[in-house]
């Protein structure tokens, strides 16, 4: 926590915060002054709070996290991204009617203009093709803003297992995760196997309860390296492995192990020669280590802005394929990914699974890409809503609204729903 608190001291003593407008101009003028005192003093109070007992994002304030969210990277250790010197190009084709697109939630019709009015919503973006047909920011954020992913970078490190496999670095996914970390051997977790990890049904004793600080998640899940292993090696075996679907963060960090030690390497250089540079990223961005120099933490918290998460979307969406026509992921790797678990139907490899084919990364306190191919389409969310992100009611709106946006989109597009005249 010390690392934390001088981080903290670094930033309020010395640095001048720049923010992003609603249109994403960086701005540092006199007449921020305002705002500028605002964040300082939420960053001040936050540093006090790390260097006594530290904070975790679930126990911030709505306010708190707007600025935390926004700015990991001046909080806590980061491995940095740079930009990619050729962007993938989005263009601007918006279709202002697409807010008129009805959806129903709890037998009660929504529009998605009024979804982006909740204050809980930070960003939105509708990206058809290579087109983007709606871009919503908040007043406080924009385009420029690294916003946190949290597990989202679940389903990143599920792409990056592939390519170690296209790489030839790692054999399997039935191979077992001792084979690649020795020091797990003789332990429960050294015997499961790649895919029993990526599928998250290993049979292990698991709480991601990020509401408790005696859960597992709150002890372990954050963590990399050697104390991430020694927690994992002290938990038992509940369930058979490969016949039970528990949702752990823990599991998805150990993937970031196996990743590691297979390639060499830490994990976000190997992102960023693989799919970050070659893909064309447009902004920096970074990912969050276990601890200061450490590892990154596989399960959670890159942070990048909402176009560099659509274009996640659409590598994604491109079978692993570069816009150089390079192949990343192996043949069918995405397909595979897609296909439901035999211990949960609605989940992959580290991607949840929803009707007419779609998919999606999804994130604590409601970070989304959603992508559905027989659309064509993804959508990129920023949110900043509570921490049951899939029980609180704008968790469930969102899931609604993507839903309904996903079948909208994969209408013909001579129906006047298509036109959002409905």
């Amino acid at each position: 926590m010390r690392f934390f608190s001088v981080l903290f001291a670094l930033l309020i003593a010395g640095a001048t915060p720049v923010f992003a407008d609603h249109h994403g101009t960086e701005r540092t003028s006199t007449d921020q002054t305002s705002a500028k005192r605002s964040k300082q003093e939420i960053l001040r109070d936050l540093g006090k709070r790390f260097a006594e007992a530290g904070v975790s994002p679930v126990m911030m304030t709505d306010q708190e996290r707007r600025v935390a969210l926004a700015n990991t990277h001046l909080v806590a250790p980061v491995r940095t991204l740079p930009p990619s010197p050729s962007a993938y190009p989005l263009n601007i084709e918006l279709t202002p009617e697409i807010a008129n697109v009805v959806y129903t939630f709890e037998d009660e019709a929504f529009t998605v203009r009024s979804f982006l009015e909740r204050h809980e919503l930070m960003g939105f973006m509708i990206v058809e093709g290579d087109e983007i047909r709606l871009e919503y920011y908040a007043k406080d954020h924009g385009p420029a803003v690294r916003w946190n992913t949290f597990s989202v970078s679940k389903s990143v490190t599920s792409m990056l297992i592939g390519a170690a496999i296209k790489d030839g670095y790692i054999k399997s996914v039935d191979e077992t995760i001792e084979t690649y970390l020795p020091r797990m051997r003789g332990s429960e977790y050294g015997r499961i196997t790649i895919r029993q990890a990526l599928q998250m049904s290993s049979g292990m004793r698991w709480t991601e309860n990020n509401e408790s600080p005696d859960s597992d998640a709150s002890k372990g899940a954050l963590t990399s390296g050697l104390a991430l292993t020694n927690f994992l090696a002290t938990l038992p075996q509940v369930h058979e492995a490969g016949t039970t679907f528990n949702y752990s963060t823990a599991e998805t960090n150990l993937l970031g192990e196996v990743l590691r030690a297979a390639i060499g390497n830490n994990a976000a250089e190997y992102l960023d020669g693989k799919i970050w540079q070659p893909f064309g990223m447009e902004h920096e961005g970074n990912w969050l280590l276990g601890a200061p120099f450490g590892g990154e933490t596989g399960g959670c918290c890159m942070n990048m802005t909402l176009r560099d998460y659509a274009r996640v979307g659409l590598f994604a969406k491109h079978d692993g394929v570069l816009p150089s026509g390079q192949r990343v992921l192996p043949e069918g790797w995405m397909e595979e990914s897609l296909t439901p678990s035999k211990a949960y139907a609605g989940y992959g490899y580290q991607w949840w699974l929803y009707e007419g084919g779609a998919y999606s990364a999804s994130g604590l306190f409601g970070q989304s890409i959603f992508i559905r191919p027989d659309a064509n389409l993804v959508i990129a969310v920023h949110s900043n809503g509570p921490a049951s992100s899939s029980t609180s009611v704008y968790g469930r709106h969102l899931y609604t609204v993507l839903q309904a946006l996903g079948r909208h989109y994969a209408k013909p597009a001579d129906t006047p729903e298509h036109h959002g005249a409905d």
